[in-house]
């Protein structure tokens, strides 16, 4: 979509005040709902955001990552100043792979499978992350991104952040992978925790059922996060109770982000089979039904959830709605008993190996010794 259509667009967006448009490449493109009125504020800004809902383009991240700068060009096009990407897109989210694992045996094809996901992965820093800063600082947009990272052998299911001037902010490794999802990732410590105070607000993210965690949540509140992003692979009506249940419980927006996948958005059998089913699925059928929602801090639902296709889901965040929310309840502010609760968080990185050099004073030896 070129700039001038998405200029007319978002025309069209507030003169006619429609519910959904469709852009060049079939997507909807979803405005916040009109029935929601927040009440301006003067004592806070206001910022569009936009969370989308598409698929990977699986076992093919060049093209998985010309499709992320499309959909983040359409997303400024409605006036969007900050982006927010499911989890793993950049490398894919597996559903419904096995990778040959059975307690106390694995299968040659499974150690294929995940020779080629390996390679669909990315190295934090590399090239891939160069190119999305570049999209980030071309289209003048905070980014946020679910990628597979590589680091060495292992994978790891991050979430990259960017600022609109193209800087790689940093990441978080999920602290706790699901079921199977911990035989091809790591786990996440403590020291890719971050909140980013940006120029769109106070900015972090869990990914999909860690934040079902209370003590992760509630650190990232410690930090005062604002803009609470929560990428996911959860598509049920469940995922919708739980992040409005952290909106209200943070005082914080929440920004959730799935993928809409059909079976074709997979390779076909038998280079990529389906589990859990007697049969595969058939091309046209709804593996992931997307569910992409943005809630405001009173639990608000302020665009979705969509269960219709790839869509861009848009709504305007009123950071005075913050304000409102946290004089009501304030998680980490006044609704908290530090005299008979609280949460130690360590922020430290674990290594398997560490190196002590002979040249280091025996001070520092004992520094290390005791991490």
């Amino acid at each position: 979509m070129s700039k001038r259509a998405g200029s007319a667009l978002l025309d069209n967006y507030w003169g006619f005040c429609m519910s959904e448009v469709v852009n060049a490449h079939g997507m909807a493109l979803v405005p916040s709902i009109q029935e929601v009125e927040m009440a301006p504020s003067s004592s806070a800004r206001t910022i569009r955001a936009t969370v989308v809902q598409a698929s990977t383009i699986f076992y093919d991240t060049p093209a998985t990552l010309d499709k992320a700068e499309r959909l983040v060009e359409e997303a400024t096009a409605l006036g969007s100043q900050l982006v927010v990407f499911p989890e793993a897109f950049v490398g894919g989210y597996p559903r419904g792979a096995s990778f040959g694992v059975i307690i106390g045996n694995r299968s040659m094809k499974g150690r294929e499978d995940f020779r080629k996901y390996y390679s669909s992965a990315i190295d934090v820093p590399g090239p891939e992350v160069e190119r999305l800063a570049g999209i980030a600082g071309r289209y003048k947009v905070h980014l946020v991104i679910g990628v597979v990272e590589r680091a060495g052998y292992t994978l790891f299911c991050s979430v990259l952040f960017f600022d609109a001037q193209g800087q790689y902010l940093g990441k978080h490794r999920k602290l706790m992978p699901t079921a199977l999802e911990r035989v091809i990732w790591g786990f996440g410590d403590g020291s890719t925790l971050p909140v980013f105070d940006t120029q769109v607000g106070r900015l972090g993210a869990l990914i999909c059922w860690e934040n079902r965690m209370p003590l992760l949540r509630t650190a990232m509140y410690g930090k005062g996060i604002e803009i609470y992003c929560a990428p996911t692979a959860d598509s049920r009506d469940t995922w919708q109770a739980s992040i409005c249940h952290i909106a209200l419980e943070g005082g914080c927006f929440v920004l959730s982000a799935n993928q809409f996948c059909r079976r074709s958005d997979y390779p076909p059998p038998p280079e990529y089979v389906f589990g859990g089913s007697e049969e595969d699925p058939s091309p046209g059928t709804i593996v992931c039904s997307g569910g992409s929602t943005i809630v405001s801090p009173s639990g608000t639902i302020l665009a979705g959830p969509n269960h219709e296709g790839e869509a861009l889901i848009s709504a305007d965040l009123d950071f005075g709605e913050i304000i409102k929310a946290k004089f009501d309840f304030d998680v980490v502010g006044h609704y908290a008993r530090p005299d008979v609760l609280g949460l130690m968080v360590k922020e430290i990185p674990y290594t398997p190996v560490t190196y002590v050099p002979d040249s280091a004073p025996s001070s520092k030896k004992e520094d290390w010794m005791n991490k």
